[in-house]
């Protein structure tokens, strides 16, 4: 039972810094606070501090851009001639192809609506969905024998982010942060850019300290903004006294018990959100940006969608030249069961520009070779339909393209092979665990020994899973 608290005793102190935070801005904080800030780090460590990886590193950073929806891989960057030769024809005639269980199947096959063609040097074939994309394609990696474990949009965007569909488990972001800390002492080193459900960011079991601060970016401010982060309440001279007297408080108390280390992971924390007041707002701000940069990424286009996801990529591209680790950008996300052609050419032109133009920024700012992009949905689509006007496509974990950029990744190159109408991966096939270790790898982590002790057990990013796709590294 709770022991109640005699008048005598005052204000407890986690009282007193549970009232201080309310200045402080709540939402930054509640993000920032470390539960177990100090993990394995020891008592005094700073647990955003740089960390050595595990070996040498081909990419420095991560900026994961996030196609909520499931992006058909087959009218983007998977082509199949043999779906146009055959519009229109039942499923249950290509049981050879399809397996068994299609032998019965009325659903027909679906066409693309996108032309493909040969693109750069390297000859990787690309759709006109992704016109401007194409033109870097010597610069990409397509992942073409992706699969995973769920059909259904939660479950698959969670494991894609997790590496489990079902429980509550620490994202690749907050892995890697926790495995590297961050290289901008004044800055988070794992940054959500509209990038949907918090569920997608969580450091779960991990310090919370390693959880993705949410910034919100349109293409209207030209500039981001993390919510609650200024004081209006109180100067910048006040807030430093606040904190200096919990700090000091906290001292106090560890002296005497030596067992208060969550509390003081929470203040250095307090530390880190008072320091963003004065970093955070000049790094989101991209108004300093020149009238050629604003209109490569498209963020003055009539189309405020697409200005708006020009803006997360331009700043993303602000926050890992600052030193943030990971980045996730939200983009356009679509889910075409129908009107395949409209709904998703809308989201794939206003993914297009935005994305070509983070590789072109990247590449001529020195930075692609030690930033590694990763593009990705959660799953692809069919490669047959029930819509009568056979422009749609259903869910499909079984197969989809993953495309990734810089970072030590050899451009110009497709790896992995779904069968001939794109309904299954059969070669050279890449899991989604398999992903996240590749991913580990190229920023210097073993994927094996990146574990965290919890509830008695090391957990780990990939769980008992995952192989390095060696392959595609340069």
């Amino acid at each position: 039972m709770k022991r109640q608290r005699s008048r005598d005793e005052g204000v407890s102190r986690r009282e007193l810094l549970a009232q201080g935070s309310v200045g402080m801005g709540g939402i930054v904080l509640a993000a920032l606070a470390a539960a177990e800030a100090m993990g394995k780090q020891g008592d005094n460590a700073n647990p955003l501090a740089p960390r050595d990886p595990h070996f040498a590193a081909k990419a420095k950073r991560v900026i994961l851009l996030w196609q909520q929806g499931g992006p058909p891989h087959i009218d983007t960057f998977d082509p199949k001639p043999l779906l146009a030769s055959n519009a229109g024809k039942e499923s249950k005639e290509f049981a050879s192809i399809l397996g068994d269980r299609h032998k019965r199947s009325t659903r027909k096959l679906v066409p693309s609506p996108w032309k493909f063609s040969k693109r750069g040097q390297s000859g990787l074939e690309i759709s006109d969905a992704f016109a401007k994309l194409a033109e870097h394609a010597d610069d990409l990696c397509l992942i073409r024998g992706m699969h995973g474990d769920f059909p259904g949009h939660g479950e698959a965007a969670l494991q894609m982010h997790t590496g489990q569909g079902i429980f509550t488990r620490p994202s690749l972001g907050a892995w890697t942060v926790y495995g590297l800390g961050t290289d901008n002492e004044n800055l988070p080193g794992f940054v959500s850019l509209g990038a949907g459900r918090l569920s997608y960011s969580q450091s779960a079991f991990l310090p919370a300290v390693y959880t993705g601060t949410p910034v919100s970016v349109s293409s209207g401010t030209k500039a981001g903004t993390i919510r609650h982060l200024e004081n209006r309440a109180l100067t910048r001279k006040m807030q430093r006294e606040q904190i200096d007297l919990i700090q000091q408080m906290n001292r106090d108390l560890i002296e005497r018990t030596e067992q208060d280390a969550k509390i003081a992971g929470m203040i250095d924390n307090y530390e880190l959100a008072f320091r963003m007041q004065g970093v955070a707002p000049e790094i989101l701000n991209y108004s300093d940006e020149t009238e050629e940069t604003i209109k490569l990424y498209g963020i003055d286009n009539a189309d405020r969608a697409l200005g708006t996801i020009g803006a997360k990529c331009l700043v993303a591209r602000r926050l890992v030249e600052a030193g943030v680790r990971f980045v996730e950008v939200g983009c356009q996300g679509s889910d075409p069961h129908s009107n395949l052609k409209k709904g998703y050419g809308d989201a794939s032109r206003r993914n297009d520009q935005p994305s070509a133009a983070l590789i072109a920024d990247l590449k001529r700012r020195g930075l692609l070779e030690d930033t590694l992009v990763v593009c990705s949905g959660e799953f692809g689509r069919t490669h047959d339909t029930n819509d009568k006007k056979l422009d749609g496509r259903d869910h499909n974990n079984r197969a989809w393209t993953t495309w990734l950029a810089g970072g030590g990744i050899k451009g110009g190159t497709a790896y992995g092979a779904t069968d001939e109408l794109g309904a299954a991966a059969i070669a050279d096939k890449v899991h989604v665990h398999d992903l996240h270790a590749t991913i580990l790898h190229l920023l210097g982590l073993d994927h094996e020994r990146l574990t965290y002790r919890w509830s008695g057990r090391d957990f780990r990013l990939t769980n008992v899973y995952g192989n390095v796709v060696k392959d595609i590294i340069a």
